[in-house]
């Protein structure tokens, strides 16, 4: 199965033309995953916000010349006919549809802005966590290095920090989102790089994940940056 994504994501970067960007989202979950896609101020909304994506399926699709914006993964949904309904984790307003809304934390987001000579890229964990995730770059120039959190936080999440669907532990929140305190959000007197630390809550989420973010100014371990690269973001990458 595996092999078969991959052909199909080198097709479709043949595919397209040479001069876009192709950013390809595989759900290697067991479980069906609803990306949610939201645009940066200004940047046009891609396939509607969100999707389902079944599992072992891939959807490419090309992104504007410096676009920017996040993807998401949304857990555990049931949506009506015409599209409304709720998801257990990642929610964006009810709606298959999010439409330029983010997700309702906490959710592990894949960011990604194109430049003209440099694209940045990286999987935050600010917001919290509810699915592993990763970026892997293909065909660019530089050093285009993995991103991602491959670890399964749900199953480490400090008790102050768990969210549970069902008796589950479905999602892990930042200590920002749990505690709103400027240390953990790194606001107020906290907002700079200077006074704003690392927290036993982030160190663990940096130490199951070192390729994330694990709070707001964690930038020199967790940016990555490549030039004319296409993208496969991957949700579920640890699952064989």
């Amino acid at each position: 199965m595996w092999r078969s994504i991959i052909t199909f994501i080198l097709f479709a970067f043949l595919f397209f033309p040479i001069s876009a960007t192709t950013i390809t989202l595989y759900n290697k979950c067991s479980h069906p995953v609803w990306p949610g896609i939201q645009p940066s101020a200004g940047k046009p909304i891609l396939a509607r916000g969100g999707f389902k994506l079944p599992p072992n399926k891939a959807y490419s699709m090309n992104l504007p010349p410096l676009w920017s914006g996040r993807f998401w993964g949304r857990h555990g949904c049931s949506f009506d006919a015409s599209g409304h309904g709720r998801c257990a984790t990642g929610d964006c307003g009810g709606s298959l549809f999010c439409n330029g809304l983010g997700g309702t934390p906490p959710a592990t987001l894949a960011e990604i802005t194109l430049g003209q000579q440099q694209d940045f890229y990286d999987v935050s964990l600010v917001d919290g966590y509810n699915i592993a995730m990763s970026i892997t770059p293909f065909k660019g120039a530089g050093k285009c290095s993995y991103a991602g959190c491959v670890s399964d936080l749900n199953l480490m999440c400090p008790v102050a920090l768990q969210v549970r669907d069902n008796k589950q532990v479905v999602a892990c929140k930042s200590a920002c989102f749990a505690f709103n305190s400027p240390r953990y959000c790194c606001t107020g007197s906290f907002g700079s790089p200077q006074s704003c630390k690392p927290t036993a809550y982030s160190k663990i989420f940096k130490t199951a994940c070192p390729k994330a973010y694990s709070y707001a100014y964690d930038d020199p371990t967790s940016i990555a940056t490549c030039s004319r690269g296409n993208y496969l973001v991957t949700f579920c990458p640890h699952r064989r």
